[in-house]
């Protein structure tokens, strides 16, 4: 089979779709652009299949150029065979294609390789043969084969030698490996227990068994952490003597043969010392390896949502930065995100200058019309809320607060481009204004911190980093450029994860338009230094230029596609101005009254380029964001030792993981929903039915104040 049938096979799509698919990404087309502007072509795959789609390509173009490789090496040493070549091509992992590979590749000195220099090969056949009976016993046959010269000095050396020939050779058995890796992923159990007398976070797994293939993805993650932390022994247990059994059915040919006994002492050397050992490590890693995918695709997951977050347009917010010793900063943002004061106050230990705190906080709140305060969630955070509620309640201002995840403000403080964009503003400074941006505006905020940093994975600092890099910008890639970007406005970390634009030339355009002054239209795009013809083709659609005299430049109508939209606007009798003023309401309707099928005809366009066009046009500058829940902003502060049992509340949602949701309720502690108490129904992960930023309505199910851990619920009707 081609990759392209595998691909087409393995998601269940039609073969020329794929071919299609894969030329586009060949062609240097980016996928938000594929999934946007080519669905005629691809039949409307959406970013989320295109990646995985675009994985298993890389992953199966691999494989291949390995088999190549390997095919050139044992050719070079004239032993590939028809056999041996149709072996390889019929491997469908690396791990199968090494597995053929390892008795040809270079062997460093073994025990076999120096039974082999004492000339002990031939009697490692004799064995193999596994004849009826020998024309004399096997010791003497052995004792053929002492040697003072070559360092065989009885008999039982000889046969041990042989042994270890043989040890090998099944080793090296492809098949073999095979089948012993599928018995031990069936059978096989991960065992671990402690490793010093020490409580720690890792006790639940002090005295832990369990299938290889039931384990829970996070359970393999907290193991290996517990285990290089050295909290933990870790072991595979095979499950029960059926590798073993295995082996011996398959190398002891004669159960009277007197070799038996020879082959099968070779038999359990090579599964304990050779065999056991490396599938273990293989296993692991391939655990290993599938954990850190899900926790991958759970981080990805939670990340988007957080990054789609919707806006809070139109308020002017303060943002709360905490601390102890040196104060708490505020940075006062208008509308527009534009900094327009900073302060510090000392509200908390030591100083507790609450009475002074209090009026510079509420000047600046009746100064510039504060609408909302946003807490970071940091150290003293919660001495921070309490003394905003109060405030807020004392002097009775129309101002709301939020608590803000702070995760990453202070590395995007301490960073290049935090000093960049304020170099007057010490780091705690700027971290205040993040804090109060993100509330504004999260995309735009959030995409100047590194996605490992912002704090809404599990164990991603255990993954691949190049694999999590490359995961995690496909996520903001593909948020980023389903929003649309104004280019007048947006920041050079934003620009460049539009769609085609490198750092480079998201440098060069923030360079010209501090230059020339705004952008005019998208054509003007072109005249911005190493931003050629392909680059223009791929990122003109996600960028608007709200002023631009061609009303299709501030909507997300492709320049490709303007011909079509005017011929469209024109066929039905509406104006340029009418889009401006809001969008055509009843586009639709006529188009459906028409008939798309004469209309694409008509337009020279697909029926998915025709629908894109008129939804732009009948919402222009429409934030698919806006169809989130909003944040919710609070006037009161809760405190954990006032949480009962039965207490409902409405909470966000903050963090997925593969064994529930954490929710913030409004107090300092966000709270556990266990993903048995999600559904009602069964659910394989909490993430089928819960999102990051998503507004619930639990019940406060415990409160252990000891150890700060809230359980909460969202099925009510249990008892």
């Amino acid at each position: 089979m081609t990759i392209e049938q595998i691909l087409a096979e393995e998601f269940k799509l039609k073969e020329e779709q794929v071919v299609k698919t894969v030329a586009l990404i060949d062609d240097g087309n980016t996928i938000a652009f594929i999934a946007r502007y080519r669905k005629e072509v691809t039949g409307s795959l959406d970013d989320t299949v295109l990646r995985d789609l675009f994985d298993r390509l890389t992953y199966l173009r691999t494989i291949q150029k390995r088999r190549e490789e390997v095919k050139a090496l044992i050719e070079a040493q004239g032993k590939l065979t028809d056999e041996i070549s149709a072996a390889i091509d019929a491997a469908v992992t690396i791990t199968e294609v090494d597995d053929i590979y390892r008795p040809f590749r270079p062997h460093r000195k073994t025990r076999a390789s120096i039974a082999r220099e004492k000339g002990l090969e031939p009697l490692a056949e004799l064995l193999m043969s596994q004849l009826p009976e020998y024309e004399i016993p096997l010791e003497e046959i052995a004792a053929g084969y002492i040697s003072e010269e070559k360092g065989v000095a009885s008999s039982d050396e000889a046969l041990a030698g042989a042994r270890d020939i043989i040890a090998e050779n099944i080793s090296d058995d492809a098949s073999c490996r095979k089948s012993v890796r599928t018995l031990t992923n069936e059978y096989g159990i991960l065992e671990a227990c402690a490793a010093k007398d020490e409580d720690s976070v890792y006790s639940q797994y002090y005295d832990f068994k369990e299938k290889l293939k039931k384990i829970a993805p996070h359970r393999v993650l907290a193991i290996n952490r517990g285990e290089k932390e050295e909290f933990l022994k870790v072991t595979l247990n095979p499950g029960s003597e059926i590798v073993r059994t295995y082996l011996q059915r398959k190398f002891i040919k004669d159960g009277e043969s007197p070799a038996k006994a020879q082959i099968a002492l070779a038999v359990e050397d090579s599964y304990a010392r050779l065999i056991a050992p490396s599938v273990e490590r293989e296993i692991r890693n391939d655990l290993t390896d599938v954990a850190s995918e899900s926790a991958i695709r759970v981080f990805g997951d939670n990340l988007k949502h957080l990054l789609m977050q919707p806006p809070l347009k139109g308020k002017t917010v303060m943002g709360f930065d905490p601390g102890y010793r040196t104060g708490c900063k505020l940075g006062v943002v208008d509308k527009t995100g534009k900094v327009i004061d900073t302060a510090v106050i000392y509200p908390t230990k030591p100083q507790e200058r609450i009475k002074e705190s209090g009026d510079k906080v509420a000047a600046l709140i009746r100064k510039y019309g504060i609408d909302v305060v946003a807490i970071g969630n940091g150290t003293a955070s919660k001495e921070s809320e309490i003394f905003i509620a109060n405030l807020l309640k004392e002097t009775g201002l129309p101002c709301k607060y939020i608590m803000v995840s702070e995760a990453g403000a202070s590395v995007y403080s301490a960073s290049k481009l935090g000093a960049e964009e304020f170099p007057d503003f010490d780091v705690t400074q700027r971290s205040a204004v993040s804090i109060a941006r993100r509330l504004q505006d999260p995309l735009a905020e959030l995409v100047k911190i590194d996605p490992k940093s912002i704090g809404v994975g599990q164990y991603q600092h255990d993954m691949k980093p190049a694999r999590l890099d490359q995961s995690l910008t496909g996520v903001v890639e593909d948020c980023v450029n389903s929003v649309g970007i104004d280019v007048n406005t947006a920041s050079y970390s934003l620009l460049s994860y539009v769609s085609g634009i490198s750092s480079a030339v998201a440098k060069n355009i923030v360079k010209y338009r501090e230059e020339n002054g705004e952008f005019e239209s998208r054509a003007e795009l072109l005249k911005v230094p190493k931003l050629g013809a392909k680059a223009f083709e791929q990122c003109a659609g996600f960028l608007r230029v709200s002023g631009s005299d061609e009303v299709l430049d501030t909507t997300g109508v492709h320049p490709e596609s303007y011909a079509a939209a005017h011929t469209l606007l024109h066929k039905f009798g509406y104006e340029e101005a009418q889009i401006r003023s809001g969008g055509l309401k009843l586009l639709s309707n006529k188009v459906n009254t028409e008939g798309k099928t004469k209309l694409c005809e008509e337009l020279g366009i697909g029926e998915p380029t025709l629908n894109d066009i008129v939804e732009e046009l009948e919402k222009p500058g429409r934030d698919v964001r806006d169809s989130f829940d909003a944040p919710i902003l609070r006037d009161d502060v809760l405190d954990i030792n006032s949480l009962k049992e039965g207490m409902v509340f409405t909470g966000t949602v903050r963090n997925v993981t593969d064994f529930g949701a954490f929710v913030d309720i409004g107090v300092h502690q966000d709270g556990l929903v266990h993903i048995s108490r999600i559904c009602d129904k069964f659910i394989k992960h909490p993430s089928e039915a819960l999102s990051v930023g998503d507004v619930i309505r639990v019940k406060v199910l415990s409160v252990d104040l000891q150890k700060k851990r809230i359980a909460l619920t969202m099925r009510f009707t249990e008892d």
